[in-house]
């Protein structure tokens, strides 16, 4: 395909310093000017203000100037529009006002990590010495931006601009109420939800194994028990193992691992997902405060007033 990866995300906040030491303590570095970097993927995260929280940007990697040209085209067939220049392309998301962006980056590469060895019946892989997750001590830091979760007051039409107009590519639906769309060979890197109001769900953040996940939350919840939301589990779609937390102005953030591949799009069957599978496979039920964040009321008066 010709996006290929989900570059990074800006989002927006009241309180910029607080939610900027959280990400510190989660595992990004400081990078100046609001940006965090991971380990692989760079400059991935920006922190502005904004008087509600929300996401402001995506930015999305093509190869050539010629895929900016096709999403130009597929833009303006969806109502859209759009600005070229110097190597992007911008255009907003009428619902969400979402600020897209389309650059000309070079494709992601990681280098190749050994796999964590594991016992199992019959299969002694890991013998003589105790587990690596529980011998490891170094703080634990996100590879990779993996992906975001935007609500939108208009689904069809978010889902459409991201689908229809950037270019993604759709993984699996929750019936009438998500769409799980990638840019890359991960399962997903745009979550779209229905949802009564704007705003950013979460940001997700690729870490090495389910040890990493386990660790990295630990060492979040050991001093602020506060920040728990959901977690541990393993989710159907993108079937990852996750952990979610809760920075201080509200959006939740998630270590994963073991996210799926897809290569190759013929040999990828998207599913309407119903009921439970359409949020996980194992681990304990979501808080309601996961499927409608306690803000909610607050940001959509403050949406309301916005518009008056």
């Amino acid at each position: 395909m010709a996006l290929h990866r989900l570059a990074s995300i800006t989002m927006g906040v009241p309180n910029v310093a607080e939610t900027a030491d959280y990400y510190t303590d989660f595992g990004l570095a400081p990078d100046g000017d609001g940006w965090f970097t991971t380990r692989d993927g760079g400059r991935q995260l920006r922190i502005v203000h904004a008087r509600t929280r929300r996401l402001v940007e995506v930015r999305i990697g093509v190869d050539t100037p010629d895929d900016l040209a096709g999403a130009a085209y597929r833009l303006k067939r969806h109502g859209s529009e759009s600005v070229i220049e110097g190597g992007t392309l911008t255009a907003y998301d009428k619902a969400t006002a979402v600020r897209a962006v389309l650059e000309v980056a070079p494709r992601l590469v990681q280098a190749p990590i050994a796999a964590t060895a594991y016992n199992g019946p019959g299969r002694p892989d890991r013998t003589g010495s105790r587990a690596p997750g529980v011998l490891r001590t170094g703080r634990v830091r996100p590879r990779k931006l993996g992906h975001a979760v935007v609500g939108t007051t208009d689904f069809d039409a978010t889902t459409a601009f991201f689908r229809d107009g950037l270019g993604f590519k759709a993984s699996d639906y929750i019936k009438d109420h998500g769409a799980f769309l990638r840019c890359s060979t991960d399962h997903h890197n745009i979550l779209v939800l229905a949802a009564p109001v704007a705003f950013l769900h979460h940001s997700s953040w690729q870490v090495d194994d389910i040890d990493e996940v386990g660790r990295g939350a630990a060492a979040m919840l050991e001093d602020n028990p506060q920040r728990h939301i959901w977690g541990l589990g393993r989710h159907h779609a993108g079937s990852n193992f996750f952990w979610y937390l809760k920075d201080p102005a509200g959006n939740f953030s998630e270590y994963y691992s073991d996210m799926d591949c897809i290569v190759d799009d013929q040999l990828w069957t998207p599913e309407v997902l119903e009921g439970a599978k359409g949020l996980f496979n194992w681990g304990p039920p979501p808080p309601p405060s996961f499927l409608a964040p306690e803000d909610l009321a607050a940001l959509m008066t403050g949406s309301h007033s916005e518009s008056r």
